[in-house]
Protein backbone atom coordinates (compact mmCIF):
# COMPACT_ATOMS: atom_id res chain seq x y z
CA UNK A 1 0.00 0.00 0.00
CA UNK A 2 1.07 3.51 -1.10
CA UNK A 3 1.81 5.90 2.61
CA UNK A 4 -0.47 8.37 3.03
CA UNK A 5 0.54 11.62 2.12
CA UNK A 6 1.98 14.18 4.82
CA UNK A 7 4.48 14.66 7.76
CA UNK A 8 4.25 12.19 10.45
CA UNK A 9 1.12 10.64 8.20
CA UNK A 10 0.40 6.84 9.09
CA UNK A 11 0.82 3.99 5.70
CA UNK A 12 -2.71 3.81 3.96
CA UNK A 13 -4.75 0.45 4.93
CA UNK A 14 -7.47 -0.97 3.48
CA UNK A 15 -9.71 -2.61 5.30
CA UNK A 16 -12.77 -4.78 3.90
CA UNK A 17 -16.25 -4.58 6.01
CA UNK A 18 -18.31 -7.40 5.62
CA UNK A 19 -22.01 -7.57 7.06
CA UNK A 20 -23.58 -10.58 8.52
CA UNK A 21 -27.00 -9.15 7.43
CA UNK A 22 -28.58 -9.00 4.30
CA UNK A 23 -31.40 -6.74 5.14
CA UNK A 24 -31.02 -3.13 3.42
CA UNK A 25 -32.44 -0.96 6.36
CA UNK A 26 -30.54 -3.38 9.13
CA UNK A 27 -28.76 -1.90 11.79
CA UNK A 28 -25.91 -4.01 10.76
CA UNK A 29 -25.49 -2.37 7.66
CA UNK A 30 -25.81 1.30 9.61
CA UNK A 31 -22.92 0.14 11.33
CA UNK A 32 -20.63 -0.20 8.55
CA UNK A 33 -22.24 2.53 6.62
CA UNK A 34 -20.89 4.67 9.63
CA UNK A 35 -17.74 3.08 9.41
CA UNK A 36 -16.72 4.48 6.31
CA UNK A 37 -18.51 7.86 6.93
CA UNK A 38 -16.60 7.99 10.01
CA UNK A 39 -13.34 7.15 7.91
CA UNK A 40 -13.58 9.77 5.16
CA UNK A 41 -14.33 11.98 7.58
CA UNK A 42 -12.50 11.87 10.64
CA UNK A 43 -9.29 9.12 10.27
CA UNK A 44 -6.48 9.54 8.03
CA UNK A 45 -4.66 6.58 5.93
CA UNK A 46 -8.29 4.16 6.16
CA UNK A 47 -10.32 3.38 3.48
CA UNK A 48 -13.20 0.84 4.14
CA UNK A 49 -15.05 -1.28 1.05
CA UNK A 50 -18.05 -3.07 1.99
CA UNK A 51 -17.71 -6.34 0.00
CA UNK A 52 -20.72 -7.53 -0.18
CA UNK A 53 -21.64 -11.50 0.78
CA UNK A 54 -25.62 -11.97 -0.21
CA UNK A 55 -24.44 -13.06 -3.81
CA UNK A 56 -22.62 -16.06 -2.89
CA UNK A 57 -23.90 -19.23 -3.37
CA UNK A 58 -23.97 -22.02 -0.58
CA UNK A 59 -20.91 -23.46 -0.02
CA UNK A 60 -20.58 -26.46 -2.17
CA UNK A 61 -16.84 -27.99 -3.02
CA UNK A 62 -18.56 -29.42 -6.53
CA UNK A 63 -18.68 -26.04 -7.80
CA UNK A 64 -14.66 -25.55 -7.69
CA UNK A 65 -14.44 -27.69 -10.60
CA UNK A 66 -10.57 -28.11 -11.65
CA UNK A 67 -9.46 -25.76 -8.49
CA UNK A 68 -11.43 -22.81 -9.97
CA UNK A 69 -14.08 -21.30 -8.07
CA UNK A 70 -17.69 -19.50 -9.47
CA UNK A 71 -16.62 -16.30 -10.16
CA UNK A 72 -18.53 -14.28 -7.65
CA UNK A 73 -16.69 -16.62 -5.17
CA UNK A 74 -13.26 -15.95 -6.75
CA UNK A 75 -14.36 -11.63 -7.30
CA UNK A 76 -15.23 -11.82 -3.35
CA UNK A 77 -12.14 -14.06 -2.47
CA UNK A 78 -9.98 -11.62 -4.14
CA UNK A 79 -11.05 -8.55 -2.36
CA UNK A 80 -10.40 -10.27 1.21
CA UNK A 81 -6.72 -11.26 -0.34
CA UNK A 82 -6.41 -7.63 -1.23
CA UNK A 83 -7.99 -6.17 1.88
CA UNK A 84 -5.14 -5.04 5.09
CA UNK A 85 -7.72 -6.03 7.27
CA UNK A 86 -11.30 -6.91 7.98
CA UNK A 87 -14.45 -5.55 10.15
CA UNK A 88 -17.00 -7.97 10.66
CA UNK A 89 -20.50 -6.34 10.96
CA UNK A 90 -22.23 -9.56 12.80
CA UNK A 91 -25.60 -9.46 13.75
CA UNK A 92 -26.43 -12.57 16.22
CA UNK A 93 -29.01 -14.89 14.83
CA UNK A 94 -29.70 -18.14 17.63
CA UNK A 95 -26.89 -17.55 19.65
CA UNK A 96 -24.35 -17.39 17.13
CA UNK A 97 -23.48 -15.48 13.54
CA UNK A 98 -25.84 -15.26 10.55
CA UNK A 99 -25.43 -18.31 7.92
CA UNK A 100 -24.87 -15.69 5.26
CA UNK A 101 -21.78 -14.71 7.17
CA UNK A 102 -20.62 -18.35 7.98
CA UNK A 103 -20.92 -19.09 4.41
CA UNK A 104 -18.97 -16.37 3.58
CA UNK A 105 -16.42 -17.42 6.01
CA UNK A 106 -16.23 -20.96 4.41
CA UNK A 107 -15.62 -19.92 0.86
CA UNK A 108 -12.76 -17.55 2.10
CA UNK A 109 -11.35 -20.44 4.02
CA UNK A 110 -10.91 -22.64 0.96
CA UNK A 111 -7.38 -23.79 -0.13
CA UNK A 112 -6.44 -21.41 -0.21
CA UNK A 113 -7.00 -19.19 2.91
CA UNK A 114 -7.57 -15.77 1.76
CA UNK A 115 -8.64 -14.67 5.77
CA UNK A 116 -4.95 -16.00 6.85
CA UNK A 117 -2.69 -13.40 9.19
CA UNK A 118 -5.46 -10.51 8.62
CA UNK A 119 -6.20 -7.85 11.60
CA UNK A 120 -9.84 -8.02 12.40
CA UNK A 121 -12.44 -6.43 14.07
CA UNK A 122 -15.77 -7.25 14.88
CA UNK A 123 -19.15 -4.54 15.70
CA UNK A 124 -22.66 -5.29 16.22
CA UNK A 125 -25.89 -4.27 17.17
CA UNK A 126 -28.71 -6.45 18.70
CA UNK A 127 -31.20 -6.87 21.07
CA UNK A 128 -30.15 -7.72 24.86
CA UNK A 129 -27.02 -8.94 24.40
CA UNK A 130 -25.88 -5.98 22.13
CA UNK A 131 -24.86 -9.70 20.08
CA UNK A 132 -22.14 -10.69 22.22
CA UNK A 133 -22.92 -14.07 21.68
CA UNK A 134 -21.97 -13.96 17.84
CA UNK A 135 -19.33 -12.08 18.59
CA UNK A 136 -17.48 -14.76 20.74
CA UNK A 137 -18.95 -17.64 18.57
CA UNK A 138 -16.81 -15.32 15.39
CA UNK A 139 -13.51 -15.29 17.36
CA UNK A 140 -13.80 -18.84 18.16
CA UNK A 141 -14.01 -19.86 14.06
CA UNK A 142 -11.31 -16.85 13.43
CA UNK A 143 -8.64 -18.72 15.41
CA UNK A 144 -9.17 -21.80 12.74
CA UNK A 145 -8.98 -19.09 9.75
CA UNK A 146 -5.58 -17.74 11.77
CA UNK A 147 -7.37 -14.08 11.92
CA UNK A 148 -5.97 -11.82 14.40
CA UNK A 149 -9.12 -9.83 16.35
CA UNK A 150 -8.24 -7.18 18.61
CA UNK A 151 -9.42 -7.57 21.87
CA UNK A 152 -10.28 -3.86 22.79
CA UNK A 153 -12.50 -1.80 22.13
CA UNK A 154 -15.55 -4.18 22.20
CA UNK A 155 -18.22 -2.65 20.55
CA UNK A 156 -21.99 -4.19 21.58
CA UNK A 157 -25.06 -1.69 21.12
CA UNK A 158 -28.14 -2.71 22.93
CA UNK A 159 -30.29 -1.75 19.92
CA UNK A 160 -33.44 -1.43 21.03
CA UNK A 161 -32.32 0.51 24.42
CA UNK A 162 -33.79 4.16 24.56
CA UNK A 163 -32.39 6.62 23.25
CA UNK A 164 -32.65 5.96 19.63
CA UNK A 165 -29.34 4.60 18.35
CA UNK A 166 -30.24 4.10 14.54
CA UNK A 167 -32.72 6.21 12.37
CA UNK A 168 -35.92 4.54 10.48
CA UNK A 169 -33.45 4.08 7.91
CA UNK A 170 -31.29 2.32 10.02
CA UNK A 171 -28.32 4.67 9.90
CA UNK A 172 -26.29 5.12 13.83
CA UNK A 173 -27.43 8.32 14.84
CA UNK A 174 -26.11 8.16 18.36
CA UNK A 175 -23.45 10.45 18.89
CA UNK A 176 -21.55 8.11 21.65
CA UNK A 177 -21.88 5.40 19.78
CA UNK A 178 -20.40 6.82 16.59
CA UNK A 179 -17.60 7.47 18.98
CA UNK A 180 -17.25 4.17 20.29
CA UNK A 181 -17.03 2.88 16.51
CA UNK A 182 -14.52 5.68 15.85
CA UNK A 183 -12.11 4.12 18.83
CA UNK A 184 -12.80 0.71 17.67
CA UNK A 185 -11.57 1.63 13.72
CA UNK A 186 -8.53 3.02 15.48
CA UNK A 187 -7.72 0.43 17.19
CA UNK A 188 -8.20 -1.83 14.20
CA UNK A 189 -5.91 0.31 12.15
CA UNK A 190 -3.27 0.53 14.86
CA UNK A 191 -3.18 -3.28 15.77
CA UNK A 192 -3.39 -3.93 11.67
CA UNK A 193 -0.05 -1.20 10.87
CA UNK A 194 1.71 -3.33 13.95
CA UNK A 195 1.34 -6.82 12.49
CA UNK A 196 2.61 -5.61 9.03
CA UNK A 197 4.96 -4.19 11.02
CA UNK A 198 4.61 -0.74 9.64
Amino acid sequence: MAAAVGAGAKPWIKIAAICGSLLEDSCTRGLIRSAIEISKSSIPGVEIEHVEIGELPMLNTDLEGEGNFPPVVEAFRQKILAADSILFASPEYKYSVSAPLKNALDWASRTPNVWGDKAAAIISAFGGSGGARSQYHLRQIGVFLDLHFINKPEFFLKALEPPAKFDKNGNLIDAQSRENLKQVLLSLQAFTLRLQGR
